[in-house]
């Protein structure tokens, strides 16, 4: 342990306690819940032990105040494994931050490499699988009705001094459309602001934001569930919005698609509404129709901070958990917000790029441009016809995902995840007199400052080289070489004795 940082890895044999089932129930449940070739166990603590005996869970054993101080540390360390939480001021109750911050950690969530999870996250929508009731659930071991006090119960964060209050930015809210009856689950940053209240954001556009229209042209409160640590299909699901989710699929069987089996649920203790069974916590309630609060600032995931604004408030009316629950915090300034979005946004793209533009190979959301704004497309020409090509995958791309700004496009010796390999291709083969173009008066998104209410011109760039040029724009090649055990030595003696120091 190291005594500066207070943190010890959490792995295999010596996983937390509080991971381990404590039922022979919970057990039967793990074996009936197992992975199978077409199904991924994409429960919330499945994940978490699987990231524990692969390094990529530690816990930081000093005592620490949700006030600034654990947003501060998951700040300081993001984009490294993720951060339990043991000894929370004022809290019994442990924390998990950083979850999905890094392709390491998604990759040791779900036991599967990200091409996988791109496959699996793309699958979802084509196969969906209608939840399944059950009668009793994990999620639903302690119920609270009266007396609720989310800022006793919940160490919800005060994540950055100019924020507004605490907020809890890892709830999913699910919803049931009041005239489909179709399920949506989305991220909705929720701002505490009452004992039994938190104030809600609701972006125009957004599926909740038109179920609550509906809610309201009816006369009638929306019921609504909060949802935290949830299934990690569930995670994706809701991390899918806009083109990605048409507003007609009901998220819940989506969900299922992702992870192949159907989701458990179990139905609200105070509402009309089913939630998953296998939830940490659960905050029951509705979206009031008759009343607004002031809801921010708070700083959101392009580093500034988002405008106070009127805001819908969210009524609890029951408190469900685990017998010992595990909270969920994400900054909302962080690497999870976007890497969440990262590999639905990448498997949408190459879905219809593919279909559009054959010769595109692969796509890489980038971590500067928040894996939302710019992308990388590679293409392979293998015919004159094909020149032309990349330029119609940097258009469709585009049409594709309304928030990008910028596309490259290059040529499949470029490997798309080396920001280096990249900018070589910048640097090589294209030439800004005739390789760059703009699309002006476009719609992008509304948080990027320079946009004009999110309005902005778009950039293009070929970085690719002319199919009858590939030979002259050939890059060498070296001889490959194994490298034999024991061939390399680190130990400075061994240098220092053969040349003589």
């Amino acid at each position: 342990m190291s005594r500066r940082t207070g943190m010890t890895a959490a792995r295999g044999d010596t996983a937390p306690r509080w991971y381990r089932m404590p039922t022979e129930w919970h057990r039967e449940r793990e074996i009936r819940l197992s992975l199978t070739n077409t199904v991924l166990d994409t429960r919330f603590r499945a994940a978490l032990g699987r990231m524990a005996e692969r390094g990529r869970l530690v816990t930081y054993n000093e005592p620490i105040d949700p006030h600034l101080e654990i947003a501060g540390l998951m700040k300081k360390l993001d984009g490294g494994p993720a951060l339990l939480f043991s000894k929370i001021a004022g809290y019994d109750m442990p924390a998990i931050g950083n979850l999905l911050s890094c392709q390491p950690n998604v990759e040791a969530a779900f036991g599967i490499d990200f091409r996988g999870v791109r496959q699996f996250v793309s699958r979802a929508l084509g196969d969906p699988k209608p939840p399944v009731l059950v009668q009793r659930a994990p999620v639903q071991e302690r119920v609270v009705t009266k007396d609720i006090d989310l800022g006793r119960m919940l160490p919800a964060l005060y994540h950055t001094a100019a924020d507004a209050g605490r907020y809890i930015t890892a709830g999913i809210m699910i919803a049931k459309d009041p005239e489909t009856g179709v399920y949506n689950a989305s991220y909705h940053r929720l701002m505490l602001c009452g004992s039994n209240r938190a104030a809600i954001q609701l972006d125009f556009g957004r599926h909740l934001r038109n179920a609550f229209e509906r809610a309201q042209k009816k006369g009638q409160h929306l019921p609504v569930v909060a949802v935290i640590g949830s299934d990690l299909a569930l995670h994706y699901t809701a991390a899918t919005m806009g083109s990605q989710m048409p507003e007609h699929a009901d998220e819940l069987a989506v969900a299922g698609g992702l992870c192949g089996r159907p989701l458990e649920v179990v139905k609200a203790v105070s509402q009309d509404i089913l939630v998953p069974a296998e939830s940490e916590i659960v905050l029951e309630g509705v979206l009031r129709i008759d009343e607004e609060v002031v809801e921010g600032p708070f700083g959101e995931f392009v580093g500034y901070l988002a405008p106070a604004d009127p805001a819908p408030i969210f009524e609890i009316t029951a408190v469900t958990h685990r017998a010992k629950p595990i909270y969920h915090a994400i900054n909302g300034y962080g690497r999870e917000t976007v890497v969440l979005r990262k590999y639905v946004l990448e498997a949408s793209l190459l879905k219809v790029l593919q279909t559009a533009v054959p010769i595109v190979t692969d796509a890489e959301m980038t971590a500067g441009g928040l894996h939302r704004f710019h992308a990388i497309v590679q293409v392979r020409k293998t015919s004159p016809t094909h020149d032309g090509l990349q330029r119609n995958a940097i258009m469709a791309s585009f049409g594709a995902l309304k928030d990008l700004d910028m596309v490259i496009v290059v040529d499949d010796d470029i490997d798309i995840r080396d920001p280096a390999d990249v900018e070589y291709a910048l640097a090589t083969r294209m030439e800004a007199s005739r390789d760059l173009f703009t699309v002006p008066a476009a719609r992008g998104h509304e948080y990027v400052r320079v946009s004009d209410r999110g309005m902005r011109t778009k950039l293009g760039i070929d970085a690719t080289v002319p199919f009858e040029e590939k030979a002259r724009f050939a890059r060498c090649e070296f001889k490959p070489m194994e490298i034999a055990d024991g061939a390399i030595s680190t130990d400075p003696a061994v240098a220092r004795k053969r040349l003589d120091l």
